[in-house]
């Protein structure tokens, strides 16, 4: 049975390694496809990106199963889920044209709070007070960071913009907890492809419907530009960037895949914030946005609720 072919394990440990190092990976593909935003429509982006992750993932298969581990008794699970994947990145892509990273990035790291509480009624995951508790300083960590972003975040084009994240946000908890659902029903390799399937799919869709750029004909807002210009071929840098994308996408489909096969999600969402920090020293770095003293301490704030609750995790372990 594909059920218990693909069981996997508790390791609270590996899952926790594995989703820091996927957040930090996820930060640096942020950062290409904002630079890239105002030169190629995000349809385009994905489409190539998701081509050679795809790749990625059919390789890593070979190791796990095999192509037969493609196959599903739950084909609408898992189509769900990789539309929640599709709806989190066009929603955070489009919003990061238009505004800092790590502005976006703090407006979309309500995600782990919904990740948390998702896992109660869906999942029947048990969150003592402490680590709620943890997950709510992790929260005003969260509001002190974009206090005062507010007045940088007054130039971007409207308030739907900012919504965008938190769109993000929610279709990718919805995801997560669709993955420690179906975690039993295939491998990671397999659960990822799948989400790089729909990833193709939907972005032919946008170029059947919008590839001509007659959409973004009469536009200067940067989101509805990322999403509807038109297809133009990339120089031979951009290819390599692309090309580099794919890879890194289809290693954070993997990692993330596994990491919420291995562990609790609950224990897993705080340690989401480690793309917090990321994204403030990518975002220094490579475009110039340096935050302040107060977002450094929501940071913080942030930082210290995720080790609480691995603390407290493997306390309760040992106990």
């Amino acid at each position: 049975m594909a059920g218990s072919a693909f069981r996997p394990a508790n390791h609270p440990r590996r899952g926790i390694a594995l989703v820091c190092l996927g957040m930090i990976v996820i930060t640096v593909n942020d950062s290409i496809v904002k630079a890239l935003s105002d030169c190629y429509p995000l349809h385009e982006i994905v489409f190539v990106r998701a081509v050679v992750a795809l790749l990625f993932s059919l390789t890593v298969l070979r190791f796990e199963g095999g192509l037969r581990a493609l196959r599903t008794g739950r084909p609408a699970a898992h189509i769900a889920r990789g539309l929640c994947m599709v709806v989190a990145n066009l929603a955070f892509f489009g919003a990061i044209a238009a505004i800092p990273l790590a502005d976006a990035t703090a407006l979309f790291f309500v995600a782990p709070l919904l990740i948390t509480l998702l896992s109660i009624p869906f999942l029947g995951e048990k969150v003592g007070i402490r680590r709620f508790s943890a997950v709510a300083v992790g929260f005003v960590g969260v509001l002190i960071m974009l206090r005062p972003g507010t007045g940088e975040l007054e130039h971007a084009p409207d308030r739907l913009t900012l919504l965008l994240p938190v769109v993000a946000a929610l279709a990718y908890a919805t995801m997560q907890i669709l993955t420690r659902k179906l975690r039993a029903s295939a491998p990671a390799s397999a659960m990822a492809a799948y989400i790089q399937g729909m990833f193709i799919l939907v972005s032919l869709g946008f170029f059947i419907a919008a590839g001509d750029g007659r959409f973004a004909a009469d536009t200067e807002n940067k989101t509805w530009l990322f999403l509807f210009r038109a297809w133009v071929w990339p120089t031979l840098g951009h290819w390599l960037l692309l090309v580099l994308l794919g890879g890194l996408s289809g290693f954070i489909a993997y990692a993330l895949t596994q990491a919420y096969r291995l562990a609790n999600a609950a224990t897993l969402a705080p340690f989401e914030y480690v793309a917090l920090p990321s994204a403030i020293v990518l975002g220094w770095l490579v475009f110039d946005h340096l935050p302040d003293r107060w977002v450094l301490l929501g940071c913080a704030l942030i930082a210290g609720s995720g080790i609480y609750v691995y603390l407290r995790e493997r306390q309760l372990a040992a106990g």
